[in-house]
């Protein structure tokens, strides 16, 4: 029997038309980070699970995709070394013998390795950008997949504000050429290390911010019932309640931060590196909205600064961008006294915005501009010349592979989109004219063979 072909659940087939929409949009975040001075590099699929896990927190360490060593990873375990009283296995324990490699769960920690490995070739501040898939073993939902890209951008080797206002920028500037409308929230994850000193739970702080980081998905009650099951107290959930619903202007909300995070020095330092970001975006005039959103938290456990957070306004899919500031990340890898800032654009998730909103260009439906039609070997022969040159242009030209009917011409230009058609046969040759018609409007225009210019004009 023949099998039925599939692909894993999470995962997915690009076809031709999604591709190009697909690279429309790292290309529009490429031509960003680069005018921001920003480099590409790339790292392998596949780290050592030393360096990926503990990362990500309890959470995120479950949603790794382990890779099972060589060869038979089974034959020299002593499974009874693993049992447990109960008769079952100490799993977690288990695959650290089997794997030793797995697949990146994101961008950053493997940067911070590379930074490490090779940091006697880099120059500080060192600047890169990453366009690459990642892994999670997630439950596959809409805009969740187990397989997706990512477009990071990351500076390391200063602790300057500044760097943190490329990123609202480059934010901004990559959704206004997207003509999308969104929000970048921000936090500071000093802020909320210092809410967990005065509810008096200072121990709890990584159980607060994982509760807080899922308020917009179920909602303020059951943010608080997860606080009280990790351990809070009513009087520490009365203390962070007011703080998550909090309103008003950046100015307003810092002043009364201020107030509650008076015997807290982490807390009130988040305040006054948040008041300089947010006066560094207004003296450089950020085209998009900005605001301050004390229920951000964001649940990597490497952030020690500033958090972003970036929503779509006209469309409903949670998060599509996403960072912060680390300030240990390399010290785990023995490069201590190394802080960086970077952003996470969820590509897949920008491209399912755009797809909703119908914002992708019309000229994406076709990689093609113009097909030349095959008349008999001696038309293709003629054309053949004319479609380098176009070609040379910048032109995407395709010459119809089989001579035949032209109605099967027409349809195949029709199916992929291809704007332009050209029909030259032999009193073309003869005259040394080309035939080009807009397929949309109809309109027809004739040039000298050799006068690719003209044509590429036409054809833009």
């Amino acid at each position: 029997m023949s099998q039925k072909p599939s692909i894993p659940k999470g995962t997915r087939d690009f076809s031709q038309h999604q591709m190009a929409c697909r690279n429309y949009i790292f290309d529009t975040v490429r031509d960003v980070f680069r005018r921001f001075g920003y480099a590409q590099i790339e790292t392998p699929a596949m780290e050592n699970l030393s360096t990926l896990l503990g990362k990500y927190g309890d959470e995120g360490d479950k949603l790794l995709f382990r890779v099972l060593n060589s060869g038979d990873p089974f034959d020299s375990v002593d499974f009874g070394a693993f049992r447990t009283p109960e008769g079952g296995y100490r799993s977690a324990a288990l695959s650290k013998e089997l794997c030793e490699k797995g697949l990146r769960y994101d961008l950053t920690v493997p940067f911070a390795r590379y930074v490490v490995q090779h940091q006697a070739e880099l120059s500080f501040p060192f600047r890169r950008y990453q366009i690459q898939p990642v892994w999670r073993a997630d439950r596959p939902q809409k805009g969740r997949y187990r397989e997706f890209y990512q477009c990071d951008v990351d500076v390391i080797g200063s602790n300057s504000q500044l760097c943190e206002l490329e990123l609202v920028q480059m934010v901004a500037e990559v959704f206004r050429k997207l003509d999308v409308r969104v929000v970048l929230k921000i936090n500071n994850r000093k802020v909320l290390t210092g809410l967990a000193e005065v509810c008096g739970f200072p121990d709890k702080v990584v159980d607060i911010t994982v509760a807080i980081d899922k308020l917009d998905k179920i909602g303020l009650d059951a943010v608080k019932a997860e606080m009280l099951s990790k351990g809070l107290t009513e009087q520490a959930v009365a203390v962070l309640e007011p703080v998550l619903t909090l309103s008003g202007s950046t100015a307003d909300k810092l002043k009364a931060m201020r107030g509650v995070l008076a015997s807290s020095e982490t807390g009130l330092k988040g305040l006054d590196e948040l008041e300089e970001l947010f006066g560094l975006v207004a003296a450089a005039g950020v085209d998009c909205p900005v605001e301050m959103d004390l229920s951000l938290a964001r649940g990597l456990n490497y952030y020690t600064g500033a958090i972003f957070e970036v929503k779509a306004l006209d469309w409903e899919i949670g998060s599509i961008c996403g960072g912060g500031r680390y300030d240990n990340l390399t010290g785990i890898f023995g490069l201590p006294g190394m802080s960086g800032v970077g952003i996470s654009f969820g590509a897949d998730r920008i491209f399912d915005v755009l797809t909703g909103l119908d914002k992708f260009p019309a000229s994406l439906a076709s990689a093609t501009r113009l097909l030349f039609a095959n008349m008999d070997e001696e038309s293709v022969k003629y054309v053949l010349p004319i479609a380098s040159g176009l070609r040379s242009q910048g032109i995407s030209v395709e010459v119809f592979a089989d001579s035949g009917k032209l109605k099967k011409q027409f349809e195949y230009a029709d199916r992929k989109g291809i704007p332009f058609i050209s029909i030259c046969g032999s009193s073309e040759a003869e005259s040394g004219m080309v035939n080009i018609k807009n397929l949309a409007s109809g309109e027809q225009k004739s040039f000298a063979k050799d006068d690719t210019a003209g044509m590429a004009a036409f054809l833009a």
